[in-house]
């Protein structure tokens, strides 16, 4: 559905956020360098575990997708071929691989905790990420980011080698309304309709 041009008011409990897809069509030189930390392999059988570490890292940011998913869907994805989940550094990070479409990887998520962000681990856990993403043949790396998302994303992306391809528009209850997060999350984005 195409969004005609002009401001358009949201309905209440609703947020809204304009996505950026990027993508790397190359393996990047610079990953083999030597990098501080691993990524280790995160035992998802505990969806709370799951779920604590991914509301750690994205409760500042507003990331909900993991939260509202039942505990079918979140098996499910967490659990299909191809779809690998790392801790960084003992917890200080999660990344998320998808390598379900063939010749791509996704980046399916990539965050540090707030205590990590500013201090240079992002281009560390980018690096391990990248490895593993270009350990097989493959043509692109792909992720996306929004500005919900630190506001210091995009140009980290940008400065990793990743380049823009589409926008898109995201729309959503927000997680605060419905219990999923607290309201005192994300003070950046105010809450609008309780």
């Amino acid at each position: 559905m195409l969004i005609p041009d002009g401001t358009h008011i949201l309905a209440p409990g609703k947020i809204a956020s304009v996505v950026t897809y990027l993508q790397m069509t190359g393996r990047p030189p610079w990953i083999d360098g030597k990098f501080p930390g691993e990524l280790e392999a995160m035992d998802v059988s505990s969806l709370d575990t799951y779920r604590a570490m991914f509301r750690r890292v994205g409760e500042n940011w507003l990331w909900f997708s993991r939260l509202r998913a039942s505990d079918e869907q979140l098996t499910e994805r967490l659990a299909r071929p191809g779809y690998e989940v790392y801790l960084y550094d003992g917890g200080s990070g999660l990344v998320e691989l998808d390598h379900a479409a063939s010749g791509d990887v996704e980046i399916a998520l990539f965050g540090l905790t707030p205590a990590e962000t500013g201090r240079g681990q992002g281009r560390a856990m980018m690096a391990h990420a990248l490895r593993l993403a270009w350990s097989t043949k493959i043509n692109r790396v792909w992720l996306h980011t929004c500005t919900l998302d630190d506001p210091k994303a995009l140009g980290f992306y940008q400065k990793m080698g990743f380049r823009p391809y589409a926008r898109g528009i995201e729309i959503a209850g927000d997680p605060r309304l419905d219990g999923y997060l607290p309201v005192t999350a994300a003070p950046q984005m105010p809450v609008i309709g309780r």
